[in-house]
């Protein structure tokens, strides 16, 4: 089973993701800001990190920056979820890091999307020895 990791601030949200999530086979744990996220990454060790940029604390590119610095962590795919829907905020976070993005309200079509073409990338971009050894998303 895939494990995703939701790293979301608000209740509201973590259980919408968890719901949806659910609904699709997956295996979630939860973490509400980006410290815990950071912790839970190396307790749960997910096959994907969907992460919310706008936390109190330590928000979504200060985890995707320690994430990508630490060779361990460093090719995990995480998807954005985010509100920042501006021009110019999507290559932002791409460019932080991210493998891919979403807007909120989250729905549930979107959100399938997004993990769709995050497999269909890791597929392309994996090395054999990576698929082969398991490579889950």
């Amino acid at each position: 089973m895939i494990k995703v990791l939701i790293a979301e601030d608000s209740p509201v949200n973590r259980e919408l993701l968890r719901e949806l999530l659910e609904m699709r086979g997956f295996e979630v744990s939860e973490a509400c800001d980006g410290l815990e996220a950071l912790t839970q990454v190396d307790k749960v060790r997910p096959d994907l990190l969907v992460l919310d940029i706008g936390m109190p604390g330590l928000d979504g590119f200060g985890v995707i920056q320690k994430l990508r610095a630490n060779p361990e962590y460093a090719e995990l795919p995480v998807l954005a979820a985010t509100a920042y829907a501006m021009r110019g905020d999507r290559e932002k976070i791409l460019e932080a890091g991210f493998d891919g993005y979403i807007s909120k309200p989250i729905n549930a079509p979107a959100l399938q999307e997004a993990i769709d073409q995050l497999k269909k990338a890791r597929k392309t971009s994996a090395p054999s020895s990576a698929k082969a050894a398991g490579a889950a998303i």
